[in-house]
Protein backbone atom coordinates (compact mmCIF):
# COMPACT_ATOMS: atom_id res chain seq x y z
CA UNK A 1 0.00 0.00 0.00
CA UNK A 2 1.36 3.41 -0.93
CA UNK A 3 1.07 6.04 1.79
CA UNK A 4 1.23 9.82 1.59
CA UNK A 5 2.99 11.51 4.51
CA UNK A 6 2.30 15.26 4.74
CA UNK A 7 3.26 18.20 6.95
CA UNK A 8 6.81 17.00 7.51
CA UNK A 9 9.34 19.37 9.03
CA UNK A 10 11.71 20.60 6.32
CA UNK A 11 14.66 19.05 8.14
CA UNK A 12 13.12 15.55 8.47
CA UNK A 13 15.25 13.09 6.51
CA UNK A 14 14.34 10.05 4.45
CA UNK A 15 16.34 7.91 6.89
CA UNK A 16 14.24 9.21 9.81
CA UNK A 17 11.08 8.30 7.91
CA UNK A 18 12.41 4.82 7.17
CA UNK A 19 13.10 4.26 10.88
CA UNK A 20 9.69 5.67 11.87
CA UNK A 21 7.71 3.44 9.49
CA UNK A 22 9.87 0.29 9.74
CA UNK A 23 8.75 -0.09 13.37
CA UNK A 24 5.32 -0.98 11.94
CA UNK A 25 6.46 -3.41 9.24
CA UNK A 26 8.37 -3.96 6.03
CA UNK A 27 9.07 -0.98 3.78
CA UNK A 28 9.15 -1.42 0.02
CA UNK A 29 10.22 2.18 -0.63
CA UNK A 30 10.45 5.60 0.97
CA UNK A 31 10.72 8.79 -1.10
CA UNK A 32 11.02 12.23 0.44
CA UNK A 33 9.94 14.77 -2.19
CA UNK A 34 12.59 17.42 -2.77
CA UNK A 35 12.41 20.82 -4.48
CA UNK A 36 14.59 20.60 -7.61
CA UNK A 37 15.53 24.28 -7.49
CA UNK A 38 16.54 24.53 -3.83
CA UNK A 39 17.31 20.91 -2.95
CA UNK A 40 15.17 21.27 0.19
CA UNK A 41 12.34 19.01 1.30
CA UNK A 42 8.86 20.00 0.11
CA UNK A 43 7.44 18.67 3.38
CA UNK A 44 5.87 15.46 2.12
CA UNK A 45 6.86 11.92 1.22
CA UNK A 46 5.59 8.62 -0.14
CA UNK A 47 6.12 5.38 1.74
CA UNK A 48 5.24 1.97 0.29
CA UNK A 49 4.50 -0.97 2.56
CA UNK A 50 3.77 -4.30 0.82
CA UNK A 51 1.53 -5.66 3.59
CA UNK A 52 -1.80 -3.84 3.84
CA UNK A 53 -2.29 -4.75 7.49
CA UNK A 54 1.05 -3.24 8.46
CA UNK A 55 0.33 -0.12 6.42
CA UNK A 56 -3.03 0.34 8.16
CA UNK A 57 -1.36 0.04 11.58
CA UNK A 58 1.23 2.63 10.51
CA UNK A 59 -1.53 5.01 9.38
CA UNK A 60 -3.49 4.59 12.59
CA UNK A 61 -0.42 4.94 14.81
CA UNK A 62 1.47 7.73 13.02
CA UNK A 63 -1.30 9.99 11.70
CA UNK A 64 -1.40 13.05 13.96
CA UNK A 65 1.90 12.23 15.67
CA UNK A 66 4.66 14.74 16.35
CA UNK A 67 7.79 14.25 14.23
CA UNK A 68 10.56 16.83 14.54
CA UNK A 69 8.08 19.36 15.93
CA UNK A 70 5.45 18.94 13.18
CA UNK A 71 2.15 17.08 13.47
CA UNK A 72 2.29 14.75 10.46
CA UNK A 73 -0.63 13.46 8.41
CA UNK A 74 -0.50 9.91 7.07
CA UNK A 75 -3.07 8.44 4.69
CA UNK A 76 -3.37 6.05 1.78
CA UNK A 77 -2.03 7.73 -1.35
CA UNK A 78 -4.66 8.12 -4.05
CA UNK A 79 -3.93 6.66 -7.45
CA UNK A 80 -3.76 9.68 -9.76
CA UNK A 81 -5.08 7.73 -12.77
CA UNK A 82 -8.09 6.42 -10.82
CA UNK A 83 -8.78 9.92 -9.49
CA UNK A 84 -8.65 11.44 -12.99
CA UNK A 85 -11.00 8.74 -14.34
CA UNK A 86 -13.50 9.31 -11.54
CA UNK A 87 -13.32 13.08 -12.11
CA UNK A 88 -14.04 12.57 -15.83
CA UNK A 89 -17.00 10.28 -15.13
CA UNK A 90 -18.64 13.12 -13.19
CA UNK A 91 -18.87 15.23 -16.37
Amino acid sequence: MKLLVRNLARDTTEEELRKLFSVHGTLQSCSLVMDKATGESKGFAFVEMPKVGEAKVAIKTLNGSDVDGSIIRVKKAEDLVAKEESDQSKD
